[in-house]
């Protein structure tokens, strides 16, 4: 499967790698996942040093590196997806280019152990969460992004890519932004947690993803279909520029499409009638 097949041509232009310092929200609801848009930025974003391979050293730009931190997911719901795409996790860790932060099973999964701080899987690419204290969370992301850092003169675009931000606010310290090329960042936007706003956490949550889309230069909101479900539709994708033009912002075309997530990880992106 060629990368040109796996990205839906709707969708090709809004995958590219983001500008510097920005920053990409995208929203979900419960029926609506965003797994399978990470899958494919995750996937545009190395493509890109494989094209740098053909070009001239002083045309070429810093490599790509990955730092997926996901407290919704653990390694082998990523490593399994990414091998439907044609992308080898283990083989990105080994080759530097991915460094994974699993923020579910320390934190969420069985424990047979005590914890007792945050575990660094031997691997070098993965790391484990144990501790959900703010300063370990945030101490062990910043680690994760200055190893896989590590070309002289700092020449490595590092995109920093959060899976479920909102479940475990300690992460959103702006240092662990600050330190990488560009951020996107998935958090839940179903109703009860945006409109609604009558208990704290509603109230904190709404509060908490306006202020990312404020600060977003791309928001890129996934939801069901508003008749129901349907056989070949699984749900609506809307595009929108954030308040943070940046250096590209102004490029931004907004749009609303329909798209359709198969069993076997391929997706279809298409306007409504077509």
């Amino acid at each position: 499967m060629t990368l040109a097949s796996r990205i839906p041509p709707l969708l090709a232009p809004y995958l590219s790698l983001p500008p510097p310092t920005s920053l990409i929200l995208l929203t979900s609801v419960l029926g609506a996942s965003t797994n399978w848009l990470l899958f494919r930025f995750l996937n545009v974003a190395l493509s890109s040093n494989a094209q740098n391979q053909t070009q001239s050293e002083s045309s070429v730009e810093g490599k790509v590196k990955i730092v997926l931190v996901s407290f919704l997911r653990d390694w082998e719901f990523w490593r399994d997806g990414g091998s439907r795409m044609g992308t080898d996790f283990l083989r990105l860790g080994q080759k530097g280019e991915l460094q994974f932060v699993d923020g579910m099973s320390g934190l969420f999964g069985q424990q047979d152990k005590p914890r007792k701080g945050n575990e660094v899987i031997a691997t070098g690419s993965r790391v484990v969460l144990k501790n959900a204290g703010t300063g370990p969370i945030e101490e062990d992301i910043l680690k994760a992004i200055e190893k896989i850092n590590d070309e002289p003169k700092g020449r490595s675009r590092v995109l920093l890519m959060v899976d479920g931000l909102d479940l475990l606010l300690a992460a959103t310290e702006a240092s662990a932004i600050a330190h990488v090329h560009s951020t996107i960042i998935t958090a839940s936007a179903d109703s009860p947690l945006v409109q609604s706003q009558n208990t704290p956490l509603e109230i904190n949550h709404a509060a908490f993803v306006a202020c990312l889309a404020h600060q977003a230069y791309l928001i890129m909101s996934l939801r069901i279909l508003d008749t129901g479900t349907a056989r070949d539709v699984s749900g609506v994708l809307r595009v929108t520029r954030g308040t943070d033009k940046g250096e590209r912002g102004q490029e931004v075309e907004e749009m609303e499409v329909l798209y359709f997530v198969g069993g076997d990880g391929s997706v279809k992106v298409f306007e409504r009638g077509a």
